[in-house]
């Protein structure tokens, strides 16, 4: 067992340069608001209305830098308010998720896929991941020791690059539930309790 940072991922997106020229124009370069926890990624001063069939949430962040391909990461209490069911997935596995429109100061698409609900995560940098004997897409669990909700989240997924820096990454839903207010730690537990146990 080893302790790292617990962070909580707002619903915000991803865009490609082909996107980011549609919503806001030729040759648009993202401003950067701040910097966040995983090197080289950032917030932007931009935002854009995340809209369904059934209804619209303004005011979605935009993640940097730009991607191959766009993508959008809600919550489960966001695609019951916008009407649709999207998969939960790792970052970036986009095959038959959800759709949404991205609207824009200069423009609309229209994603045909690209909406998902972030899969609970572990980010570790490759000493860490030696140090306590886990790999990538390995399965465990991690304990939230919160002060009034303490909370063990099962199949937590180990993403290792040598980009990453350690950090357990729930989003806002999940944070919730465990009363987070921010600089929580959480105990990585291996030997999790798999779904297919109960």
């Amino acid at each position: 067992m080893f302790k790292v940072p617990v962070e909580i991922s707002a619903r915000h997106v991803h865009l490609s340069q082909e996107h980011l020229t549609i919503l806001f124009g030729s040759d648009y370069q993202l401003n950067k608001l701040k910097d966040i926890s995983q090197p080289g990624e950032f917030s932007c001063q931009e935002t854009l209305i995340l809209k369904t069939d059934k209804a619209e949430i303004k005011n979605v962040r935009i993640v940097g830098p730009l991607r191959k391909q766009t993508q959008a990461e809600i919550s489960l209490t966001d695609a019951r308010n916008l009407g649709i069911r999207p998969p939960i997935r790792i970052s970036g596995d986009l095959t038959g998720s959800e759709k949404c429109s991205l609207i824009g100061p200069a423009g609309m698409i229209d994603l045909t896929e690209g909406v998902i609900v972030a899969q609970r995560h572990l980010h570790l940098d490759p000493v860490s991941a030696q140090e306590n004997k886990l790999k990538n897409k390995e399965i465990v669990s991690v304990l939230v020791n919160s002060k009034n909700r303490a909370i063990t989240f099962h199949q937590v997924m180990v993403r290792v690059s040598p980009n990453f820096k350690n950090s357990f990454h729930l989003d806002t839903d999940e944070g919730n539930a465990a009363g987070l207010r921010g600089g929580e730690q959480g105990i990585v537990i291996k030997n999790e309790f798999h779904k297919d146990e109960y």
